[in-house]
Formats: structure tokens, C-alpha cells, sequence
């Protein structure tokens, strides 16, 4: 027997080894290196016994100091073996969603859970870490404490240690030299296929996680995330936030400028955002932009301290848009300080935006993420403008997004603002496919930091009544998530 290996380890590496989850020859791996070893545990669904054992030898890893109120497998290998862990031990588990829903409820993390309790993590095997980190960020993004993960297998390939720099302590079953080791005594494997594994270790010791997959740490607090925006309009969009205790934007889509000016003065006290959509406009004139900026609405603009953002959703190439900005009939540089922008055309549309924008100190939100049902804003596109944006970060100064707290690494880049639209006091939706939530779900859940809302008010008997009450609730809700950000 192997030194430091027990009996019953080495019964669970021959069971392993005996249906075939332990492989020799050549594998690409996650995190793209090509190994000569490859484990796996998929096939342990089949083997009820085998999943059981497995389970409850993991569980008898975890140092007895170790504290949890909840477990969570890492998707989706080690969900089974959460699943019978959870089962086995009466401890609740929640789930995360890899690939997050367009309908219903949306979230990242399923199950039921407070913000402030401890998770374990459970993992079936750990190379980098990635997988863990991936898990971690929306647990942490939903107010869930994370600080250790049990594994069954570790390669040593760098997992431990880049876990700990991302505050996670490692708790391993066994490693693959153990594995490796206990398979050629017991006559398995060769002592020429040992020796290649272990070359193998030797020379991939450190195996690097993806900057995507790291964890940032979230300044919650609106005041310190302005310190560190690189963009003037994105540091003033904080500033105003905690002025005027409000994340509350009113997305005024009424029909005539008499309308916007007329819903800007009764809920001006409450926003710290107003969203136009100036193309709506039937009264619209030739002088309706300098009017907007110099006239009547910037008065009421400054009087109660909220920026313009007009919800252009530019989509162009460079060239088109830049045009689109600066003039047209509209000339939305002359007055909007914020605009938005698709990626659909590539990163030539911020450059062709930020020629014009960025020395009038304006601000770009890019959409990330869209609250319609259906949409195609999601996965590898969202994660295209999340890197178009840290490109830009001078002047993009964050997203419209649906659900930061799914993305991989969470919601990112503190110095971005994510602004949600589609909120209401109740979740739901409507006939045409857009989908709400609250503002404690949009705030303190889904990792955004601006509620955007529309109907709701504008309908609403009495606007300025109804607009102070989602203040409230916004605030209330970024509250509680910087209360537990704190803990």
C-alpha cells in the first residue's frame, strides 16, 4: 500500500480505475493543456453504491472547525454528489444555474437561502480552480459567504493556491499522484505510465486561471466605486447616487415632450437618472436639443441633481454612429450625458461613439444583457461587451444588464454601473415579452446597482407617491447588500 494512503482510499481508486472513470492517453483539459490522465466521475451516476461511498468519505474530509449552513456542487458533475451529501446529511443545498433562464425567475443561484450564510462548495476534481471560482461568484453575488471547498480529487496543478488567493481553502479526498500511485502498485498501470504522469505534474505544476474566472472584489459602497471611475459623467452618475440616497432611473417612453418635462418635474426629486427615447417625439423641432440642454428641462435637471441619459441603443458601424451622435436632427451630444450602444457591430462602435463623446466628458452604457423574453443578449455576447467595456473603460462606464451575478466572475469591474431595467413592485410580465422584477431581487440578488422603471410610474395615479417608494425600496435594498458585503 502507498504511504498516507488508507485501505478504504484505496478500495475507492480501484473501484475508480474498475468502471473506466480513470483514463490514460492523451486529453485536452478546461483549462487547455493536454494531459495524459484523465478522470471521469460523470460516470458515478450509474453507480449508486460507488456515489454514496464517494459522498460520504467527502463529507469525513471536511475539518470538523469547518463551519456551513448550506452546500452547493459545482455544475454539473458534482451535482450528484452535493445531491446525496445534502440528502445524506440533512444540510440544505442550493443549486447554480451554468446557462441562466430568459423567463421566470431568472436566477443564478437556486433553493432557498439567507444572504448572510456559509456555503461549501462541492467539486469533484480541481485543476486550476475555475470551475470553483466560476461557482463562487454568483454565490457571493447573491450575499452567500464562501471561504472552502471540498474536492474528491486534486491534480495539484496550481487549483490550491489559486483558491487562496481568492479566499477559498481546498479540502482534498486524495491527489493524482496518490491515484496514480496506488493504480501501479496494485499492478494497473505500468511504471513507465506512473512515470509519465508524474513528468506531467512536474512540468504543469502551475496551471493559470483565466482572467474572466477570478474573482474581483466588489466595493459595494456607490462613494468608493466613484473614486475609482475613470469617466467624469460615471463618477458624477455615483456621486448624485449618493446625494440623493436614490438608484432610481424613471424611463420616461411618453409620447410628447410636454409629457417628459411634465413627469420630470413631479419625480425629479426621487431619480438619479432620466432615460429618454427623444425619437418618440411627434412635437420634436430643429431646436429641441438645444432647448433640452439649455432651456426649461436642464433647469429641472439641475435643480434636482439627476443626469440624462437618452436610450439611443445605437447599433452601427463606427462611422455611422458618430454621425448619429453628433448630428442628424436629433444631436443627442449636445444634451444626453449618457448614451447606449449594441455590440452587435464590434468594439469599432465605442471607438466611433468616444470620438465625440469622450472629450464633451459624456458616458457609454454598453447592453450587455436585455429584460425582453427571447432575446439573444446573453452568454459569449455578454462576455464580448464585458471586455469591450474594460477596453474602453475611460469611457464606457458600464452595462445594461439583466443578471451581473450570473456572469463568470460576477458582476466585475467595480468601477462599471449596472443599470436593470424591466422592474416592478411585483415580478411577472408582459403581453409583449418583457419580464419584471422588484428592485430588492434587481439590487441586492441579481448584483445591479441602478433599478430602471418605467410604467410603473408613468401610470401610476400619482407619480411622484409611487417614484419615492421605488427610491426607497432600491436604496433599502443596496443597503442590505453593502450591510453583508460588510460582514
Amino acid at each position: 500500500m502507498t504511504s498516507s494512503v488508507s485501505s478504504s482510499m484505496e478500495s475507492l481508486i480501484l473501484k475508480l480505475h474498475e468502471i473506466s472513470a480513470v483514463k490514460f492517453g492523451s486529453f485536452k483539459l478546461k483549462s487547455g493543456i493536454t494531459s495524459p490522465i484523465y478522470i471521469d466521475l460523470r460516470l458515478i451516476v450509474s453507480y449508486p453504491n460507488l456515489l454514496r461511498e464517494i459522498s460520504q468519505t467527502l463529507v469525513s474530509t471536511i475539518p470538523s472547525t469547518t463551519q456551513y449552513d448550506v452546500i452547493c456542487g459545482v455544475p454539473y458533475t458534482a451535482l450528484p454528489i452535493a445531491t446525496t451529501v445534502s440528502v445524506t446529511t440533512a444540510v440544505p443545498m442550493v443549486m447554480r444555474r451554468k446557462e441562466i433562464k430568459d423567463y421566470g425567475t431568472s436566477k443564478a443561484i437556486e433553493g432557498s437561502f439567507n444572504p448572510d450564510q456559509i456555503c461549501l462548495i462541492i467539486e469533484d476534481l480541481v485543476t486550476s480552480g475555475t470551475s470553483v471560482l466560476e461557482t463562487a461568484a454568483p454565490l457571493r453575488a447573491a450575499g452567500l459567504k464562501v471561504a472552502d471547498a471540498v474536492v474528491l480529487i486534486d491534480r495539484e496543478q496550481g487549483g490550491r493556491e489559486n483558491l487562496a488567493q481568492n479566499g477559498i481553502t481546498l479540502h482534498s479526498l486524495m491527489n493524482l499522484r496518490e491515484m496514480v500511485g496506488v493504480l501501479r502498485e496494485k499492478g494497473k498501470v505500468s511504471e513507465e505510465t506512473e512515470a509519465m504522469v508524474l513528468r506531467f505534474l512536474e512540468e504543469n505544476s502551475k496551471v493559470s486561471v483565466p482572467e474572466k474566472a477570478k474573482i474581483v472584489p466588489r466595493i459595494s459602497s456607490y462613494g468608493e466605486r466613484a473614486k475609482i471611475t475613470k469617466n467624469p459623467t460615471g463618477k458624477r452618475l455615483f456621486e448624485v447616487m449618493v446625494e440623493k440616497q436614490s438608484n432610481l432611473c424613471l424611463a420616461a417612453d411618453v409620447g410628447t415632450a410636454a409629457e417628459l418635462f411634465e413627469i420630470a418635474e413631479k419625480v425629479g426629486p426621487e431619480i438619479c437618472l432620466l432615460k429618454t427615447h427623444v425619437d418618440i417625439f411627434p412635437d420634436f423641432t430643429p431646436d429641441f436639443g438645444s432647448k433640452l440642454r439649455s432651456g426649461v428641462h436642464l433647469v429641472i435637471a439641475e435643480r434636482y441633481n439627476f443626469l440624462i441619459f437618452e436610450d439611443r441603443k445605437f447599433a452601427d458601424i463606427g462611422n455611422t454612429v458618430t454621425m448619429q451622435y453628433e448630428g442628424g436632427i436629433f444631436r443627442i451630444l449636445d444634451w444626453a450625458d449618457i448614451v447606449n450602444a449594441h455590440i452587435i457591430s464590434g468594439p469599432g462602435i465605442v471607438d466611433g461613439l468616444k470620438l465625440k463623446g469622450l472629450p464633451r466628458d459624456r458616458g457609454l452604457l454598453l447592453l450587455a444583457e436585455m429584460s425582453s423574453s427571447g432575446n439573444l443578449a446573453k452568454g459569449d455576447y455578454t462576455a464580448a461587451a464585458a471586455k469591450i467595456a474594460e477596453d474602453h473603460s475611460d469611457f464606457v462606464i458600464g452595462f445594461i444588464s439583466v443578471n451581473p451575478a450570473s456572469w463568470q466572475g460576477g458582476p466585475g469591474n467595480p468601477a462599471f454601473i449596472h443599470a436593470t431595467p424591466g422592474v416592478q413592485m411585483v415580478t411577472g410580465g408582459d403581453a409583449l415579452g418583457q419580464q419584471y422584477n422588484t428592485p430588492y431581487s434587481v439590487i441586492h440578488e441579481r448584483g445591479s446597482d441602478i433599478i430602471i422603471v418605467g410604467r410603473g410610474i408613468i401610470k401610476a395615479t400619482n407619480p411622484a407617491e409611487v417614484a419615492r417608494e421605488y427610491r426607497i425600496q432600491g436604496w433599502d435594498a443596496y443597503m442590505a447588500k453593502c450591510k453583508n458585503s460588510s460582514n
